[in-house]
């Protein structure tokens, strides 16, 4: 029986308090198995924050999430659904994209500042099928920062983290 490759991405993890909202483009193979964002045990996306905010790489996803949360930080997908087989942004079909609703979670959440897009395809996405539609009453910072998939090993990890740091650490104006 052939797999489906129709994909749906997960609600935000975001708390009352967020400033900044990192974006990925849809839950890879491994984060929609285990119902977790950056689940694969490669994706540095996890190191990264741990460094930043002080908690375990390790820790459990709950006190990862909250970490986060209690840093000012979001995570979400551009995408609610598409079509995708495999976990690779490059197979993403450019006719099955359904964006999520941003509209309603910037009116929601109206702390936030700056995204940060998880890599080059994140804000490809983003400013095709969102940015044009968006009607916000407030600017927003915007950072393409290096994808922490491991399908995106051209950068250290050491190299990628100073990159998310500026952006995730640096004072909102």
């Amino acid at each position: 029986m052939p797999v489906s490759s129709h994909v749906s991405g997960f609600p935000p993890l975001i708390s009352r308090h967020a400033r900044v909202l990192v974006l990925g483009t849809m839950p890879g193979v491994a984060s929609l198995r285990e119902q977790q964002y950056y689940a694969h045990p490669r994706n540095a996306f996890w190191p990264i924050a741990a460094q930043l905010y002080g908690f375990g790489a390790q820790a459990s996803y709950q006190v990862r999430c909250e970490a986060l949360k209690a840093n000012g930080i979001a995570l979400w997908d551009v995408l609610q659904a598409c079509e995708r087989p495999g976990s690779l942004d490059a197979n993403i079909l450019a006719a099955s994209v359904v964006p999520n609703d941003f509209e309603m979670l910037f009116r929601l959440h109206p702390g936030i500042e700056r995204v940060c897009f998880n890599g080059a395809k994140a804000a490809a996405l983003y400013k095709r099928h969102v940015l044009p539609a968006l009607g916000l009453s407030r600017e927003l910072l915007y950072f393409e920062l290096p994808s922490t998939s491991p399908a995106h090993a051209a950068m250290s990890l050491q190299d990628k983290s100073t990159a998310w740091r500026r952006a995730l650490d640096m004072p909102v104006p």
